[in-house]
């Protein structure tokens, strides 16, 4: 259905091409272009400063039936360059809702295209790699599109992360309920529903933006160390790992994605670009010390390599699609970390026990302190 709205491209670098009509917005829009699984969960989805600057695909063929509802948002802006769906419904009915998602991505000047088939885009992106594309309302030229895509920065060694946090200085969260630790967070574009995972159990959260200020923290009294979720290249991230290499050891620290990343690099690990990564909520990975499955949430496009993991470091965790690192720990360093995201948001719930976890390892650490 057209709405009455403009037509728009989609020219990925390599030169194929997929049609659609903006739901949202016009102008044009670069970036990375990624898939992700999820049915549901889009709100959360394009609110995850992980997906900074990408161009997002949905695979779920109807997008926008429940609308935008406040509380459910990740950061408080959209945070990829553009939104492709095969199907977005105008009419949006939830009780909580209080706009519909077109509205969210005009208001961010955020194109929103549908039309798309997305079932073949997803295919192009799964058998030839993710890539970079241009959407466009303004420009009908294929190879000017294409060039302009080739044009835009790739993901290999692009640091986003230093400057993804919404916070301008350190922030204290304090914990909700009792308080029972302080855990300093290394911020690099966090999803907000981590840092509510961890003050539901009783943190008080120090919220670093970029990680500045690790040491002045860690000196003034903190008893666990997070590093968070974040978009980019983690081997453009230098002057974290410089600033995280020293400090483990201290603390228990634990991190998500991005930050098991750093972990990874801290202790000598090596990263690599995914061929299309993993961007989804039904993602199995096994716990190799429990042997459960557990059903995940991921958002990523580089991962630890695991001929790289050097003496001390363990792996705890595989992904069962692809068999890549999901998990590593330090125990000599109390440092362990996973790729996938615990907090889900969207997404199963199978794995909240490892925010249970880093509060008890901290508590233990304390009582044998």
């Amino acid at each position: 259905m057209e709405y009455g709205r403009n037509r728009a491209l989609l020219v990925l670098e390599d030169g194929a091409v997929f049609e659609g009509w903006t739901f949202a917005g016009e102008g044009e829009a670069a970036g990375e272009v990624v898939f992700t699984t999820s049915m549901v969960g889009y709100q959360e989805t394009i609110t995850d400063p992980s997906y900074r600057g990408q161009i997002v695909v949905f695979t779920y063929p109807l997008i926008g039936n429940y609308g935008v509802i406040p509380g459910d948002e990740e950061s408080p802006r959209v945070q990829p360059a553009a939104v492709v769906v095969r199907e977005y419904t105008p009419y949006h009915s939830n009780w909580a809702s209080e706009r519909s998602l077109a509205a969210l991505l005009s208001e961010a000047g955020v194109p929103g295209i549908e039309g798309v088939d997305t079932r073949a885009l997803t295919r192009h992106i799964r058998d030839k790699g993710a890539m970079r594309g241009v959407i466009s309302t303004l420009e009908r030229d294929v190879a000017a599109l294409r060039e302009r895509a080739r044009a835009h920065p790739p993901m290999v060694g692009l640091d986003l992360a230093s400057s993804s946090s919404e916070l301008s200085e350190p922030t204290l969260l304090p914990a909700l309920g009792e308080e029972r630790c302080r855990v300093v967070a290394l911020d690099y574009g966090v999803k907000q529903s981590i840092y509510r995972e961890l003050r539901r159990r009783g943190a008080a959260v120090l919220a670093l933006p970029g990680g500045e200020g690790l040491e002045e923290a860690l000196e003034e009294g903190a008893d666990g160390l997070f590093i968070s979720n974040g978009p980019g290249d983690p081997a453009a991230l230098d002057r974290a790992v410089e600033r995280l290499r020293p400090v483990l050891g201290e603390v228990p620290t634990f991190g998500i994605c991005l930050g098991h990343q750093l972990l990874g690099l801290a202790l000598g690990c090596e990263t690599y670009k995914m061929p299309f990564g993993h961007h989804g909520a039904n993602h199995p990975v096994r716990n190799l010390e429990t042997g459960r499955i557990e059903i995940t949430s991921q958002n990523h496009g580089f991962a630890l390599r695991e001929e790289s993991l050097p003496e001390g470091v363990r792996l705890t965790h595989r992904n069962l699609y692809d068999g890549t690192v999901e998990g590593i720990e330090h125990a000599g360093l109390r440092a362990w970390s996973v790729q996938y995201h615990p907090e889900s948001s969207p997404g199963p719930r199978d794995s909240g026990y490892l925010f249970d976890a880093f509060v008890q390892r901290i508590s233990e650490n304390e009582e044998s302190g």
